[in-house]
Parts: C-alpha cells; structure tokens; sequence
C-alpha cells in the first residue's frame, strides 16, 4: 500500500478562529471607543482652547466634566493600551509562524511586510482623512523593534526593558528636574506654542490645503516622533507587549491573575492620580501658570509618563473581565461582548471606518458640523459612530467574514500564494491525504469499506 506524502512545510497564514483568544479582541475592541472619544477634541475645530492647545475650556458644565473626564481618564493615556497591544499581536504572529515550521527569515519577513504597508497606509490615511494617524507611527516602530528585538531571548529581552525604562525616567523626568530645584517648575513649559489641535486642520475650508497639512503632520508623527520615542525609550510599551505574549498573560488569564489584578490596580490608580492635576488645572479648580498646562508644561509631563501605566491597567482589567465572563455558566450579555469582540478582530477596518465618517461629516471641507458641537455633544457623536462600527463588525462576524482592510492588508502579507499552500498544508485534501486504493486485482477490501470513503482530514 503507498502513502501519498503531506506537503512540504510552508509559511501558515492568518490567526484562524479557533486559535483566538478573548481578551485581547474585546481589548482592542473598547480601545477602539476609547481612541474614537480621545480623538474628539480636535474635531472641535471652533472651540476655544486652554493653555494645553487641546481640550477645549468653553462649555457647559456637562462639557467641563467631560473635558475633566478626558484628561483624567483618556488623553495620552490610550495609546499606550494601543502600543502593548500591538506588540502583543506581534509576538502571537511571530510565535505562530514559527510554531507552525516557518523558518526565521520567513517569520521576520512576514512582520516586515506588515510594518511596511502599515506605514504606507497610514501615511495615506493621515493625507485624506486624519493627521493623528497611528498607522505608520507603530509601523515603524515594530519595523525597527522587529528587527532589534523581537527574536532575542527572554533574558535579552529583559535587558531591553529595563535600558528602555531607564531612557525614559531619564529622557523625560529628568529636564523637570532643575525646575524642580530651583522652584521654577510651574514655569516649565511653553505657554506661548501653537495649539496642537491646529495641525489637524480640522478647520481648514480647502480640501487641498487640509491635506498638505494633514501629509506634514503624517509625516512628522511617522519619520520624526517615533524615532524620538525610540530615542527616548517610549517603545517600553512595545516590549512589555512582547513579554507578556511570550506568556500567554491574556490567552491564559487564569493562570496570571494575581499579575494581573496588581497591574489593573496600580495602573489604573497611577495613571488617573498623575492626570488629576492636569484635569483640576484645566476646570480652574487649581490655579497653575500657563506654562505647567501647555503641551510641553510639567502637568502634561506627568499626565504623559503616568499615562503608559493607565494603559497596561486598562488591559489588565479587560484581562480579567474576560477571565471572570468566560467562568460564568450563564454568560450574560454574550452577544455584546461578541460584538464588541468583533471589532477587535477587525480593529483595522473600524478604525479606519471612525474617520471615514468623522472627518467629511465634522471638518470644515465637509459638512462643518465640529463648529455646532461641544466636548459633550462631540462625545455622543463620537460613541454613535463605534456604535455603527460594532454593529457592521457583529454583521461581518455573523456571516463568518473579515473585514476588509484585514482582508487586504493579509494578501499583502501572505500572497495569494503563501494562502493556498497554508490551506493546503492545515487543511488537507482528504482524497488525497488517504491511503492510496489497492490494485484492481487486490483481494485486501471489498469497494464500499468504508475506511477507503472520502472522511475528515487527520487531526
């Protein structure tokens, strides 16, 4: 009897359904709302703004306690939730390839690809749409943490946490620090910088003349500040996202509680302590010079360097969220945690959903309604608009798709060609996995044994 061979080894592809976990799906799924309600100021393009250049200070009071909200809760504060996660995602991917047989340099290529066309799609989505794209800033940072990082050993990998730790308590602490002792930190900063929402050009009239801008700021985010976050040892972040993927912290929640009930505490309770001042600032609760408040003041400092532990506490949270869910025989609310799961596995295409409705409907090109709102009413629209974005995600999941620009950016990565050769490696064709017929003239098996039917391919 002859044995028809499996195919050779190949690079796999995409993550499959029953190899995802909840946790980080419904993490980058709530992300998402939280990235779509950070990102509302700048749309208030007719707002006045505060020394900070961002929050507005107008309003009602339902406008001051969502501005107070924002600061404590929001602003600069969800990147870093964005920054673990990716670098989680990377080690899964990266971890799967491998597993699967994938030679290194296959693996690495992979990632590679992917970093490349993220930053060629965020520079073109920063250009038609949104300056404050994220796109390109992560991708080129995993393009360069990839290549420096991600395959080194766990001991390797705990020396570049603590170098980068050290970089950024040095980096960016330690300038406030002669401020400090002289008693000149409330004077720290400059209260006379352009507004930071200005290089959105939420509220430039011309098409054209929104996008050079938006191009310039996409640019200067893409090739400039994430080098000086490299610089500055920021991508900590990143690399804790690879430690924690090398676990298994959100696959395997349960194993990892006490972790992460200690991240989700002290995280959270950091990172809202460090924006109080901030936000008591901005609301005239705390009398403060100018300068302490503005983008690069000593209050946006601390609201900055505390923001990376509110963001590891937020995902620590959901971690635990989904553990606690998961045990419960009744599963409440299955069906919006489902969709709001969906979202995550499809984070690309909602992400990119939010500015296709944001920007037309809010800017001044479009429709201009951003003049008309305010930071409460501009929070409402901005939660409708995740709301749709979870419901086509529900639908998408519903019908077993993914959604498009996943769709895409997985060609991209794998080819058309690397696709077929991993279903055909993970999915093999029963008729010919099987043992090959007998002769003609072989007594061995009458013709309906049912061990020559076509069955389900070997586990």
């Amino acid at each position: 009897m002859t044995v028809e061979t499996e195919a050779p080894p190949a690079r796999r592809g995409a993550v499959r359904p029953q190899e995802r976990a909840l946790a980080p799906d419904l993490a980058r799924g709530i992300m998402l709302l939280l990235i779509a309600a950070s990102n509302t100021a700048f749309h208030l393009w007719a707002a006045r703004r505060g020394p900070s250049g961002w929050q507005p200070v107008d309003g009602s009071w339902p406008d001051h306690a969502v501005q107070f909200t924002m600061i404590t809760v929001l602003d600069l504060r969800v990147y870093p939730l964005f920054a673990f996660l990716f670098g989680y995602g990377m080690t899964q991917l990266y971890l799967r390839q491998r597993a699967a047989g994938s030679s290194e340099k296959d693996a690495v290529g992979i990632l590679r690809r992917r970093s490349l066309w993220l930053i060629v799609v965020g520079l073109a989505h920063a250009t038609l749409l949104m300056a404050g794209d994220i796109l390109g800033f992560y991708g080129l940072m995993s393009l360069v943490l990839g290549w420096l990082v991600l395959r080194r050993s766990d001991r390797a990998l705990g020396w570049w946490i603590a170098i980068a730790t050290v970089q950024l308590v040095l980096l960016t602490v330690g300038p406030v620090l002669p401020a400090l002792f002289q008693g000149e930190l409330g004077s720290y900063g400059d209260a006379s910088a352009e507004p930071g929402n200005e290089a959105y050009a939420a509220g430039e009239e011309s098409w054209l003349a929104a996008a050079g801008t938006r191009l310039t700021t996409g640019l200067f985010v893409t090739f400039a500040a994430a080098p000086l976050s490299l610089l500055a040892g920021a991508y900590v972040i990143f690399l804790l996202g690879f430690w924690a993927a090398r676990r298994r912290v959100l696959e395997d929640s349960g194993r990892h509680l006490p972790l992460l009930r200690r991240t989700a505490v002290i995280g959270i309770a950091v990172g809202w302590l460090g924006g109080l001042p901030a936000a008591l600032a901005h609301i005239g609760v705390l009398r403060v010079p100018d300068a302490a408040q503005s983008e690069s003041g000593s209050l946006t400092l601390l609201r900055d360097v505390t923001g990376n532990a509110a963001g590891l506490g937020y995902v620590a949270a959901v971690a635990l969220f989904a553990h606690w869910w998961t045990g419960r025989p009744e599963r409440r609310g299955a069906r919006a945690v489902t969709a709001v799961a969906a979202v995550g596995k499809r984070s690309l295409s909602c992400y990119l959903a939010h500015s296709l409705v944001f920007t037309p409907v809010l800017a001044a090109w479009g429709l201009g309604l951003g003049e008309h709102l305010t930071s409460a009413t501009m929070l409402l629209f901005a939660t409708g608009v995740w709301l749709l974005t979870v419901a086509g995600a529900y639908a998408l999941e519903r019908a077993g798709r993914r959604g498009p620009a996943e769709a895409v950016l997985r060609r991209l990565m794998y080819g058309d060609d690397g696709r077929r050769r991993h279903e055909a490696r993970t999915h093999p064709d029963p008729v010919r996995t099987r043992a090959a017929p007998p002769p003609p003239c072989s007594p061995s098996r009458p013709s309906h044994d049912p061990a020559r039917s076509p069955g389900p391919p070997p586990p």
